[in-house]
């Protein structure tokens, strides 16, 4: 009955797998750090763990659900030659709502932050924050189960490595949080990247397949280069404070 504990090859796809559900994870990660961070800061911690929970939960319901999946790679009609399934139309309208969220929260962060009569904005209700979560949960969990049913047979080790996933990503999403909250050039970059990751996700609800090694490579690539900028920023700060404090 435990013999696949003793199997190299169970362990090599599990790990194989929990690897790659927390790199698909890091869109997730990203989309709740920022629309948590518009609600109070005594709410921010619970609404990520609640997002988290519903990612998990969505996840672990598609996994169980596993003839259903197969079932929306099925093509339901055409569009100008093109075979649209119940997973083309979920990747279409997921994408087509992060486009229209990320493009609205760079215009909410570039503008000032009172409208024309000089009041404040209304503030976010708690609710309104964890149903848009649940709504991309859905989507990018689709994408997540779809990849773990094409690397492993065995259900239990999917389950295991999507829970285990989650909990790294549980652990991580306070520290990215804070950092993306402390700084907002990195935050306009997550924006950015989630306008990146909504095209790609219409862009696989039309059929035409992005690669995302290139998408996480641009991503990682600009994340290091704007902790370069920061760095430095840092450092020339520090040399005019110590400068003043000389004069």
């Amino acid at each position: 009955m435990l013999d696949w504990v003793a199997d190299p090859q169970i362990w090599i796809g599990f790990l194989t797998l929990v690897a790659l559900e927390i790199v698909l994870g890091i869109d997730n990660i990203i989309f709740i750090s920022i629309l948590a961070g518009k609600l109070p800061p005594e709410q921010r911690d619970r609404a990520r763990v609640l997002g988290l929970g519903a990612a998990l939960v969505s996840r672990l319901l598609l996994l169980l659900g596993l003839s259903w999946v197969v079932q929306l790679t099925e093509p339901l009609f055409e569009v100008l030659g093109h075979e649209i399934s119940g997973r083309d139309l979920i990747l279409l309208f997921g994408g087509l709502f992060l486009l229209g969220k990320s493009v609205t929260e760079i215009h909410h962060n570039m503008e000032a932050p009172h409208d024309k009569d000089g009041k404040k904005p209304a503030a976010v209700s708690f609710t309104s924050v964890i149903l848009q979560i649940m709504v991309l949960d859905i989507v990018f969990s689709l994408d997540s189960v779809i990849t773990a049913v094409g690397m492993v047979d065995e259900l239990g080790v999917m389950i295991a490595a999507v829970v285990v996933a989650v909990v790294v990503m549980l652990f991580a999403s306070g520290p990215i949080s804070r950092f993306v909250d402390s700084h907002p050039t990195i935050k306009m970059l997550a924006l950015a990247f989630l306008v990146l990751i909504g095209v790609m996700l219409v862009a696989e609800g039309l059929d035409q397949h992005i690669p995302k090694g290139y998408i996480y490579f641009a991503m990682a690539f600009s994340v290091v280069v704007e902790l370069l900028n920061i760095r430095v920023r840092s450092r020339n700060a520090k040399r005019e404070a110590s400068a003043s404090k000389m004069k």
